[in-house]
């Protein structure tokens, strides 16, 4: 007997995603799209979540009446910005259910150099951005009694990486944030979750990991062999989203290939071939 996709079904649903341009934030954004909701795509960048937009708006119905995914101009480092977008959400599709907080930037030096600058701009995009962009969807959830809010957090919110600690402690965070708003808002009908991505290269981390030393480091410790592809992520989300996950509640799903389960194993290193 087929399963029923009902449990999945996100129709009816509006989403808020913040760095909804690109990567896992427009994978998970399109994968809600997929299955039924609208999106609103969140982006400091307005020409790149407007692109982002009409490509996800090509997926919708064949009548072009009504768009399925739409763009805000968005930097979570603003209450005003993120109480706005809120707004344009429910202003523009009557309706806010789902917010993925997945805005996030990258710093990469030694700990020695790093700043209290460093470690505060991060906080603010990552801990606090995702913060303010909750509060102001809380609202609207708490009226509703209804509402599910994602945080993207990251492999090594469980782990240590080398010179990114200021990035590892936001994400580390971010499963604080989780932990606390799920025990604090589920009374009003608000369920909280996150997501732990393994490698999967984005904008931010590219450079660092495709083609490097550290990258190869990477797929030895990977069980699977390779890095993660940001739709790969989007399943877990649509899974947090929908009705299937009713009663799931401060929860973390790491998706990474392995990683964290990783130990003595076969050898993936390049150089096992050559033996």
């Amino acid at each position: 007997m087929p399963v029923s996709t009902s449990l999945f079904d996100l129709t009816g649903q509006v989403a808020l995603v913040t760095g909804g341009g690109s990567g896992i934030g427009k994978a998970c954004a399109t994968a809600l799209l997929q299955h039924g909701a609208k999106v609103v795509l969140g982006g400091r960048t307005l020409s790149k979540v407007e692109e982002a937009a009409q490509e996800l708006d090509a997926l919708g119905d064949d009548s072009g009446e009504d768009p399925v995914a739409v763009p805000v101009q968005l930097d979570v480092a603003s209450d005003d910005s993120a109480e706005a977008a809120v707004k344009f959400a429910m202003d523009t599709f009557g309706g806010l259910n789902i917010v993925i907080n997945s805005a996030g930037i990258m710093c990469k030096k030694p700990t020695f150099d790093l700043t209290g600058e460093d470690m505060n701009s991060l906080y603010n995009i990552h801990i606090t951005g995702a913060l303010r962009v909750s509060q102001a969807a809380g609202h609207i959830f708490r009226e509703q009694h209804q509402g599910s809010i994602i945080n993207i957090a990251s492999i090594s919110s469980y782990m240590s990486l080398t010179e990114v600690t200021a990035y590892a402690c936001a994400k580390s965070g971010m499963m604080g944030l989780t932990h606390s708003l799920a025990n604090e808002w589920a009374k009003y009908g608000i369920r909280t979750n996150g997501i732990a991505p393994g490698f999967i290269p984005t904008d931010i981390n590219r450079k660092m990991i495709e083609g490097t030393d550290r990258g190869r480091r990477i797929l030895e410790h990977t069980p699977m062999a390779r890095f993660g592809e940001g739709s790969e992520i989007a399943g877990a989300a649509v899974y947090l989203a929908s009705p299937a996950a009713s009663f799931v509640n401060g929860i973390t799903i790491p998706v990474d290939g392995g990683y964290l389960a990783s130990g003595i194993g076969d050898s993936v290193a390049p150089w096992e071939a050559e033996k």
